[in-house]
């Protein structure tokens, strides 16, 4: 009896030496999203939460940024691992001359649209000539307006910009201009519709712009070979399968603890929303796609000039 118990006392020595040595092998990533959490996030908490992360070796640390433009500074500056970015910003960012690279897509569909109310008498986009129309972000915004504009012989004279700041739904709400440019339709549409004053919403895609990824990760183009980013994107790839294939059991992971406040209608129905959207396979790239939507920036005057693709976007080995 002595016997066996001191071979279950080592058994048990080596169980919990195995795993405090498993543990401390797990290689630390820090992650910068783009904005505070919301369910465009979701496979990234799912793979949190389903210890997906861990089963590749990661510890992986999740940063809500304090100011939205810093995180690909601070990913080209080597003071994080990999951050959470939108494919248009990611360009320009590389057109300025930053370090960085795609490495997979989290959402696959273009979110952004051109929303004005439903009972609104603008029916079509040659309807906005003499309107007011708002905006949160000038640049990329403005030129996607341009672009649809165009495509019915309309153009940016003949309309008049206010800058909303981030106040798109009570812009409209108010009356103080006719349009948004830049409501994200799985969730401006979402919120509009809870507050008894739904939307209808021009999808960028189907007025001349070219179908781009919305959310991508990207890391130092300097680090890309470093194996635990390949890591990352394949504990990713198992996030979003079992979101996919559970999407209710996914929320309540989603939900837990000090995440619980996004427990909202709000947030609940841009996850449904969003579901479609994810990349299947976030670690594959469509090197066409992301060459004529760099065509399409260059040629709008986005951006100056367009690198070799394998110098911005990579499909990691």
């Amino acid at each position: 009896m002595k016997k066996v118990r001191m071979l279950i006392m080592a058994a048990l020595v080596i169980a919990i030496c195995g795993t405090s040595t498993s543990a401390m092998a797990r290689e630390k990533v820090t992650l910068l999203l783009d904005w505070f959490v919301n369910p465009d996030h979701a496979p990234i908490f799912i793979a949190l939460e389903k210890g997906y992360f861990a089963d590749h070796g990661l510890d992986v640390e999740i940063i809500a940024p304090s100011n939205p433009n810093d995180p690909p500074k601070l990913v080209a500056a080597g003071k994080a691992d990999i951050a959470v970015s939108y494919q248009n910003q990611h360009q320009m960012q590389i057109d300025q001359g930053l370090p960085l690279v795609r490495i997979a897509t989290l959402i696959a569909t273009p979110l952004n649209s051109l929303v004005v109310l439903a009972d609104s008498p603008i029916k079509t986009i040659a309807d906005l000539k003499g309107k007011t129309i708002g905006y949160s972000v000038g640049g990329f915004e403005t030129m996607l307006l341009d672009v649809m504009l165009k495509k019915s012989g309309l153009s940016l004279s003949d309309v008049t910009l206010v800058n909303v700041n981030f106040s798109l739904s009570p812009a409209l709400f108010t009356g103080q201009v006719d349009a948004v440019i830049g409501a994200f339709r799985n969730f401006e549409l979402n919120q509009m519709d809870i507050e008894k004053r739904p939307g209808r919403a021009f999808y960028v895609e189907e007025h001349g712009v070219p179908a781009y990824d919305e959310l991508i990760l990207i890391a130092n183009r300097d680090k890309i070979g470093e194996a635990k980013l390949r890591s990352f994107v394949d504990a990713l790839e198992e996030g979003v399968q079992y979101l996919i294939n559970h999407p209710d059991e996914s929320w309540k992971l989603f939900i837990k603890g000090e995440r619980k406040t996004l427990d909202d209608e709000l947030n609940r129905r841009a996850w449904r929303d969003t579901l479609p959207r994810f990349a299947l396979r976030p670690g594959a790239l469509d090197q066409e796609r992301y060459r004529r939507v760099a065509a399409f920036l260059q040629k709008q005057g986005t951006v100056k000039s367009v690198p070799p693709l394998e110098t911005w976007a990579v499909e990691l080995p």
